[in-house]
């Protein structure tokens, strides 16, 4: 075998080599997404919050403030706050907000919330039992509904000291369009112009 012949050998041996480890990255980074949200979801990194079923045995003495807020992604029409910006609670006692959400659309819109807590040590300790935010929410074009979160803060705050500096704990929302529903949308204005095109056809055959 000539040097040539090995130079070129070799080279398509590292394209190969090259190539499999893009495609590992990329499906690392795919990967990455899902774990990283189990990761937060147990350790309380990036204020992700918590979810139980119940609620502790008994509140304490200790009280934290907490504060609402709400924001809605540009690409969903709609109108969305909360009812109540501030509740002063017992560590461990149960609380119940709600928000209102109102589609601005002519047309039914599915929106998701996403949401986290600051500051963002408090987020492991943070826990809800109820939430609007478990699952797509879809309103009539119009229609204005209120939507409830219902939470506590873990006892086990009191424990870890870290966190005794915390006072005040914020809630944040923020809506966003169903990827799925837009897609829906997109869909049905392209079977609504090619109808539109086969009507002007028709149209335009009985004229001639």
């Amino acid at each position: 075998m000539s040097l040539k012949d090995k130079s070129k050998g070799g080279n398509i041996r590292l394209a190969m080599v090259l190539s499999g480890v893009v495609l590992g990255m990329v499906g690392l980074a795919f990967a990455s997404v899902p774990l990283y949200r189990i990761f937060c979801q147990v350790t309380g990194i990036g204020g992700t919050t918590q979810v139980a079923e119940t609620l502790p045995d008994a509140p304490i003495a200790r009280k934290i403030a907490v504060r609402f807020s709400a924001n809605v992604d540009p690409a969903l029409p709609w109108r969305f706050k909360p009812k109540t910006k501030e509740v002063s609670l017992q560590v461990g006692e149960q609380g119940l907000v709600y928000y209102e959400a109102e589609n601005l659309a002519k047309t039914p819109i599915t929106g998701r919330a996403t949401f986290n807590v600051t500051p963002l040590k408090a987020g492991m300790y943070f826990t809800k039992i109820h939430c609007f935010c478990f699952d797509e929410q879809t309103l009539a074009a119009g229609e204005k509904v209120d939507m409830g979160v219902n939470f506590f803060v873990d006892p086990a705050i009191a424990e870890d000291p870290n966190l005794d500096d915390v006072q005040t704990i914020t809630l944040s929302y923020t809506f966003f369009r169903d990827p799925d529903d837009l897609e829906r949308q997109e869909e049905t204005q392209q079977l609504s112009h090619r109808g539109d095109g086969v009507s002007d056809a028709a149209i335009a055959l009985e004229v001639n």
